[in-house]
């Protein structure tokens, strides 16, 4: 005769237990932030510089010339005022020790230059160069002419060379959107670094 078959351990209240499974919690959206661009971003405001760029202020007679007849000092920006030419630190540099070197003439055309201008100009761009590679040791430097309103010249009716000295990743996004550049260094502190290397002659 077979044995008789043990019961189950488990109880049927046991077996009839739900098992009940954690319930998933709603996943809030992030709200769309496009609306409210541009948030959590720095913003640095020079009206007067947009001004600029548009012409909308037109100084009276050429700010060069008045420059010239100032002397040098740092109210007029200017570092050297030689015969034929003049060395002046530009208002709205592109980057510290942005100069500007023209003729002490009032003159916008470039073949209207006498030889003595022409050669006198040369010379100072030779001494800038040197003077900015000592004061600033720059990678490379940009040295250039925008001759006519067209190139690009904001002053085309006094002609004037730029020398902008550069270094690697000194471009950025900032001009572009704000119509601002920024510079390390004060137009005051820029003088005052420079102005022993055209004190003489």
């Amino acid at each position: 005769m077979a044995a008789p078959r043990t019961a189950s351990k488990k109880s049927s209240s046991a077996k009839n237990k739900a098992v009940k499974k954690p319930s998933a919690k709603p996943v809030k959206k992030k709200a769309k932030s496009a609306s409210r661009w541009p948030t959590e971003r720095a913003v640095l405001f020079k009206p007067d510089r947009l001004k600029y760029v548009r012409k909308m202020i037109k100084p009276e007679g050429c700010v060069f010339c008045a420059a010239r007849a100032k002397g040098v000092g740092a109210e007029s920006l200017l570092l050297y005022r030689g015969e034929h030419a003049i060395i002046v630190m530009n208002k709205f540099p592109y980057n510290p020790g942005h100069v500007l070197i023209l003729p002490r003439r009032h003159c916008g055309e470039f073949l209207e230059l006498t030889d003595a201008e022409h050669t006198e100009i040369n010379k100072m761009l030779r001494r800038v160069v040197a003077a900015l590679k000592e004061v600033y040791n720059p990678a490379g430097f940009n040295v250039g002419l925008n001759l006519g309103a067209a190139s690009g010249a904001g002053i085309p009716e006094h002609l004037h060379f730029h020398v902008v000295p550069r270094w690697s990743g000194d471009t950025n996004f900032f001009p572009l959107l704000a119509q601002t550049k920024v510079v390390v260094e004060t137009l005051e502190q820029t003088f005052e670094r420079l102005l022993p290397y055209f004190q003489n002659n």
